[in-house]
This record gives C-alpha cells, structure tokens and sequence, in this order.
C-alpha cells in the first residue's frame, strides 16, 4: 500500500471502533460506553433530538428500555481523514423487538459523523442518524421456544460479550 502510511490505518481502526463501541452499549444497554465515543462538546441530531453525549446517552438509553432486544450492526464505513479532524458515514441496520407489544421494528440508515482526535484518542464530535428506510412487522419469535438451549444475549453486563474468558 505505497503512500498508504501506518498511522492512517491506526487512526482508521480507532474511528471505526468507536461505532462498534456505540453499538455494543446500545444493544447491551450500556450507558456509559454509548457515552464514551464522544468528545466533551459533541452534539447530536436524531430527529426530533438534538443535544450533547450525556443527553443522547441517556435518550438512546431510555428509548431502548421499551424494548427486549435489539441488534445494531454496521455495514461499510467510509472516512475521510485530515489531520486530526475526520468526516465519515457510517452504514447500519438495527433491528428492535418490542418488550410490551408484539412486534419488531428495523430501521436501516446511515451515521453522518465528524470526528477529532482529542488527548483520550479519536471521538465522536457530531453525530447525525440518517433513516432510509424503516419497517415494522408483528413479531415471530418461536425459534427460542423449540430450542430453549440457545445461549442468549442479555441487555447488560450478564451478557457474554463481558466475560468471553468464559464463552
């Protein structure tokens, strides 16, 4: 890769693991590892929110409590580094089932982020979710009743993804 330097690739991997991080504590209903992707002054645009890290921690948090489980995966990540300041879009399906009402909720849309690298390394300092498309269907959930041996995901720190020493 000629003029493709090493620290690029570092601070590639450091921007794209903030958004593995935020989805983690979103689908592990972690509040403070949403929170820690961002700088102190960050703001963020989620439709009718707008507001800084510990206001949408605490949104993301309790518009996910409504919720049983959710599953937020990343799809391509495209970054425009400058220096210490990046741009990026950031492709994602989240799928969400409802805790009280029976049925379950995709939404499929893009993360229009800027970035900047601060003393504690790369953070989030905007952040936008963009929605392309969304569906909602009633759910089907028999698959966990014919095979009640399935390991399953929890919504906190009982989760695997914790203690994978003992996966």
């Amino acid at each position: 890769m000629s003029g493709y330097p090493l620290q690029r690739l570092a601070d590639e991997a450091e921007i794209r693991a903030l958004s593995a991080t935020y989805a983690r504590g979103l689908d592990r209903h972690d509040r403070d590892l949403v929170r820690s992707v961002f700088s102190e002054d960050a703001t963020t645009h989620y439709g009718a929110f707008r507001g800084g890290p510990d206001e949408m921690a605490d949104m993301a948090m309790l518009a996910l409590s409504a919720y049983r489980a959710t599953q937020h995966l990343l799809g391509q990540i495209l970054l425009t580094i400058d220096g210490d300041t990046a741009v990026g879009e950031v492709y994602f399906q989240a799928f969400h089932q409802h805790a009280a009402e029976d049925f379950d909720r995709f939404i499929s849309g893009r993360y229009v982020d800027r970035y900047a690298r601060t003393a504690d390394g790369w953070r989030m300092t905007h952040r936008t979710e963009v929605v392309d498309w969304t569906r909602t269907e009633p759910t089907a959930n028999q698959y966990f009743t014919k095979r009640p041996e399935t390991v399953r995901g929890k919504r906190d720190h009982t989760d695997l993804s914790y203690h994978a020493h003992e996966a």
